[in-house]
């Protein structure tokens, strides 16, 4: 990992914001919720795929997390210390719905009305995101993701927890990042459910895309005056070189990865390119395509990280090789940092499709955390401050280009579980003693308070 580069103080940034532009954070149910038997809850994809042995680094699970399922309301004091206008945070279905479809969990509804209600009495505005990736067992019992059932499975769900929630909450998502969870998950078997099949993947992908369809129905039939949106996880893809062979394959990348969920949201079906490279690939034996609905959005919610750098390679079109160059600066998941590629995909998201509004859901690094110099000590993580810096710079360069984007969530508040890392991998501007369950703000939680009060 190099050194970040120079960064703006939250003073330089300041001005470039209007008053009413949203800045928040974001989390998800299992990575910080934990509390994995209270309350009715069932098992998720998730905690079965904790237990394999093999799949998540030292072993490690979400059963306990950050115990925020009991510390909520310690939570939400420091979402009120930090000053965000908005927290966006995930529902988990295995604690709504125990088996996935009938029967609602009253008491697991219960949590997230006390959060929704402590968010609201300190003037934060909940956005509920209903799936981060957390699936009921029993449903991955009954086919999943792959299943076309689960359409209806999770409209029914939405409608639930809408119904519940609908009241007071008018900022929704969908789904997050749905390429994860269905590619990672179906196709490479990074994710739970940890399976290995490209057609399985396709289809998965495709009732996905229906799934978002049905739940914003239903979000719409049961929520007062709801804003609904779906969280993209988008890269600033480019050529290693100028050869065309390189070049196309980026283009084929970016079409098989973003533009196989964009493209349909926006109304276009599935891009040819994707299309074709599937098809010789003996990916699209089992999928029916029918019609593909789109995503009738209110918003689009973009999730950036860093730049994949892409070369091509012949024998295998739908898997390139990425590789950061040399020198790269890197945080410690080995993603390339590139601040200015995420004023370039906003730019772009907003030539090739004119999302009515864009909201940035997700944006954050891990890194290896100086540890506090004092026991009581705040932690430094002075390059976690300058990734956020410069991506927020530029946030602004993208609006000043004319890019409707109206909010920001610093992904994470807490360090939490992070999926197959386990807890190796540090992401939160709030740092968590997991023995303890002591939270500590570290450096970047006063740079973003600085910057979100000024």
């Amino acid at each position: 990992m190099t050194e970040a580069q120079p960064s703006p103080s939250a003073a330089d940034l300041r001005g470039l914001f209007p008053h009413d532009f949203v800045w928040g954070v974001a989390t998800s149910a299992y990575q910080i919720e934990g509390a994995v038997l209270a309350d009715g809850r069932a098992a998720s994809i998730w905690d079965t795929f904790c237990r394999e042995p093999g799949r998540v680094a030292n072993g490690d699970n979400g059963d306990v997390a950050c115990d925020h399922y009991h510390r909520w309301a310690e939570d939400i004091g420091l979402l009120a210390d930090l000053g965000v206008a908005a927290y966006r945070f995930s529902v988990a279905w295995p604690r709504v719905m125990p088996s996935g479809t009938g029967r609602v969990n009253r008491r697991g509804l219960d949590f997230y009305d006390r959060l929704v209600d402590g968010l609201l009495e300190h003037g934060i505005a909940p956005t509920v995101n209903l799936y981060h990736w957390d699936l009921p067992q029993a449903l991955q019992d009954r086919g999943g993701w792959a299943n076309p059932s689960i359409v209806g499975w999770f409209g029914d769900y939405a409608a639930a927890v809408a119904g519940r929630l609908g009241d007071r909450v008018t900022s929704w998502m969908t789904l997050n990042e749905p390429q994860v969870f269905t590619f990672l998950g179906h196709a490479t078997g990074e994710h739970a459910p940890g399976l290995r099949d490209w057609p399985t993947a396709l289809i998965a992908a495709h009732h996905a895309l229906a799934a978002h369809a049905a739940a914003a129905r239903a979000i719409r039939a049961s929520a007062q005056a709801p804003r609904i949106g779906i969280a993209i996880d988008v890269t600033h893809a480019v050529p290693a070189t100028d050869r065309d062979e390189d070049r196309q394959a980026t283009a084929l990348w970016c079409a098989a990865r973003h533009g196989w969920f964009l493209d349909p949201l926006f109304g276009r079906g599935y891009p040819s390119l994707a299309l074709e490279a599937h098809a010789a690939a003996g990916h699209l034996e089992r999928l029916v395509l029918g019609e593909v609905p789109n995503g009738e959005l209110d918003y689009l919610g973009i999730n950036y990280y860093f730049r994949q750098t892409i070369s091509a390679r012949p024998t295998e079109p739908l898997r390139p090789f990425i590789e950061p160059p040399a020198r790269a600066e890197l945080t410690e998941m080995g993603w390339h940092v590139d601040p200015g590629g995420l004023a370039l995909v906003l730019r772009d998201l907003h030539e090739r499709y004119a999302p009515a509004d864009t909201v940035v859901t997700e944006n954050g690094a891990a890194y290896p955390d100086r540890p506090p110099r004092r026991p009581a000590g705040q932690v430094d993580d002075a390059d976690r401050r300058s990734y956020l810096a410069r991506h927020v710079l530029a946030l602004a360069d993208a609006r000043a280009a004319g890019v409707p984007v109206s909010g920001y969530h610093v992904w994470s508040l807490l360090d939490n579980f992070e999926w197959s890392s386990g807890y190796g991998r540090r992401f939160g501007i709030v740092h968590v003693d997991f023995a303890s369950q002591r939270r500590q703000p570290k450096a970047s939680f006063d740079w973003y308070r600085q910057l979100i009060r000024g």
